[in-house]
């Protein structure tokens, strides 16, 4: 019984997706022995074989029959006999042309016809000129698993290498190369993101004829995932695809909550120009959208804050745009340190702190009015911010503190936001003409602290703008705005999709989004961590633009998106990030990044930072550098153990969706 026989009368094989293996060595013997060469898959023999690279020698006939050898194109190495082995084959990627020990001769012979202007060629020189070597990488081995029989298993290296002469080269067909590019991939949460493309030419190929290449949803929990390439090439694209796997992978078990910070406005809203749909239409059920500005065709909710209702978070966020525009006054820092109570806070303290807690909002809210900032009353009311026996607008001065304030005319207490703002402005006169030791409490003590002179002195500064200076920040208040960091924590909970358009934001106001949420989404993550409340619960985020987050030579390794890198996968937050150059990203996310999606880079500097940090693509770096058509890229995934080229699928809305 030859080698063939015996490995295809194996039945310890039969129920392993090595199968495919033996029924396509069984049917090149069978070719073979029928003389059918156009038929064959056979590329050649091995002329030298390491662990890391091998030389085989072809000839035009093969090349031809298989319809052609492209560089980065996936062969098998397989033994001549398999007595005595298990089933495995040997992955190779053609990696460029060899000379062969005829080279020399050949270029002599092809110098020669050249001079001659031989019209044809004879038989036997034409036989001569059409062999050759092709030098390739050795991947690794698919086998058998050891222990079970049914599973596939690969190393990337090679458990021996014998003499070159004992193996044969093959082109894979269909099934081999689907168990190349799938075999390896997380059995839960499949989908399809395109079609393995091993060259840009399609002059002899068609692509939708290749396997389809799959990912798992698995690969991008609590996971890095990274894009690069440049723009208009399809990033955003396979973004788009990757969302939607997990979108349809949670639908029943609602596990994974994803949010992208969409800049440019294309997940959340449709193009018509340019016919790109966006996540939300294709899954409005699954998706909610925040906007800044509301677009039309697109419901969404304000992504806004209420500055008067949550008094605490929001001084904070005036405090930190204060800080990023650099603003010198010493009356505005030492407004910009003022910490003001939360409501919660509020409510549970004693009468005595209440009334001076209370105190502090209000001057808060004055300055806010003051500024221009709309409110609704009634809301305000409603918080119940009121020391007792007085109105929710009065600070609670007594009668001989309001004596001291206006003197002979003394005005009924604040009844509304207005008054308060007229009772403010008097005691900041007054502060301003007499200072604040004439004013006392009924105890005898200082009825103001650090923190009320902080306040009333940036209501009425006595020089500069004062509230004014606020107004560049009024469009980041909505009287009508929700608490939205706490609505998008709950619909992450929930496993729904959260899309923030920044579509029409500013590059500071798009950096202040992506940190309060990043913030929120962080500590709410560890909180559950600590709790041991994480389950199987995960939520995902989406960066483009990385290079301004995660910058390659920040020494700030405590900032969120630093602990986003470094610890997202403990607390199960995983990230996809997308940017032009690996060159502009923090080498520390890089080395840590599991998944990568590279498109065209132009730059040899650029292949070579991502070659640095992921060996995996070392030998594909030119072909990176020459392809330039929209959406073919080379995709590695903690399922793929090398690097698989693909032509992504185009993202589209299908009519009776899912």
């Amino acid at each position: 019984m030859n080698s063939i026989e015996q490995l295809v009368a194996s039945a310890s094989v039969s129920e392993n997706p090595l199968h495919v293996l033996t029924s396509f060595l069984e049917e090149q013997k069978r070719l073979e022995d029928a003389r059918q060469v156009e038929n064959m898959k056979f590329v050649g023999y091995t002329l030298e074989l390491n662990y890391d690279s091998a030389k085989i020698i072809t000839s035009d006939p093969y090349k031809i029959a298989v319809g052609g050898i492209p560089r980065g194109s996936f062969l098998i190495l397989v033994p001549n006999d398999f007595r005595g082995l298990p089933v495995h084959f040997t992955l190779l990627r053609v990696a460029g042309v060899s000379p062969t020990p005829l080279s020399n001769h050949v270029q002599q012979t092809y110098f020669e016809l050249h001079k001659k202007s031989m019209p044809e060629l004879d038989v036997w020189t034409q036989s001569e000129l059409q062999w050759g070597a092709l030098d390739c990488d050795v991947i690794g081995m698919f086998y058998q698993n050891p222990t079970d029989s049914k599973k596939l298993e690969f190393s990337g290296d090679v458990n021996n290498v014998v003499s070159a002469h004992r193996y044969q080269v093959y082109s894979p067909n269909q099934e081999i190369l689907d168990l190349i590019v799938n075999g390896l991939v997380n059995s839960n949460g499949r989908y399809s993101l395109g079609n393995l493309r091993a060259t840009e030419c399609l002059l002899t190929s068609d692509t939708s004829q290749q396997p389809e290449v799959k990912i798992s949803v698995e690969d991008f929990k609590g996971t890095r995932t990274a894009m690069f390439g440049k723009t208009r090439l399809g990033k955003s694209n396979v973004v788009k695809l990757i969302a939607e796997s997990i979108i349809k992978s949670s639908r029943i078990d609602q596990n994974v909550g994803q949010i992208i910070f969409d800049i440019n406005g294309e997940y959340a809203n449709d193009n018509p120009q340019d016919g790109n749909k966006s996540i939300r239409s294709a899954y409005e059920e699954q998706c909610v959208v925040y906007a800044l500005t509301k677009r039309p065709g697109t419901e969404s909710k304000d992504l806004r804050l209420n500055f008067y209702e949550h008094p605490s978070t929001c001084k904070d966020v005036i405090s930190t745009l204060l800080n990023q525009d650099k603003q010198q006054a010493n009356y505005v820092k030492s407004f910009s340190s003022v910490v003001l109570p939360s409501i919660e806070e509020i409510n549970l303290a004693d009468q005595n702190d209440k009334i001076r807690m209370i105190r502090k909002v209000q001057l808060y809210w004055a300055i806010l009015k003051k500024a221009g900032f709309p409110c609704k009353e009634k809301n305000l009311r409603d918080l119940k911010l009121r020391a007792r026996n007085t109105s929710d607008f009065n600070p609670g001065f007594s009668e001989e503190i309001r004596n001291t304030i206006y003197g002979d005319t003394v005005p009924a207490k604040p009844k509304n936001i207005d008054d308060l703002v007229s009772e403010i402005d008097a005691l900041a006169t007054y502060v301003l003409d007499h200072g604040t030791s004439g004013l006392k409490s009924s105890s005898g003590k200082p009825l103001l602290d650090a923190d009320d002179e902080a306040l009333i002195n940036f209501f009425k500064p006595k020089s500069g703008s004062g509230p004014i200076i606020l107004r560049d920040y009024i469009q980041y208040h909505s009287k009508d705005a929700t608490n939205f960091t706490k609505e998008i924590l709950e619909y992450l909970d929930e496993g729904r999709t959260v899309i923030l358009d920044l579509g029409n934001a500013t590059d500071k106001i798009r950096r202040y989004f992506s940190d309060l949420i990043s913030q929120s989404v962080f500590i709410h993550q560890e909180q559950k961590f600590i709790n041991n409340n994480l389950g199987g619960k995960y939520i995902q985020l989406y960066f483009e633009e990385a290079h301004n987050l995660f910058p390659p030579n920040t020494d700030d390794h405590t900032g969120i998106y630093s602990r986003f890198a470094k610890e997202g996968a403990k607390f199960h937050i995983g990230m996809v990030y997308s940017t032009q150059s690996p060159s502009t990203i923090s080498k520390e996310l890089l080395a840590q990044t599991e998944n990568f999606f590279v498109g065209h880079l132009s730059s040899s500097e650029e292949t070579r930072a991502l070659s640095k940090v992921q060996t995996a693509f070392n030998g594909v770096e030119e072909d990176i550098q020459k392809a330039k058509t929209p959406g073919y890229m080379r995709m590695l995934t903690m399922s793929h153990r090398f690097v698989v080229p693909l032509q992504a699928n185009k993202f589209e809305v299908k009519v009776g969706k899912e």
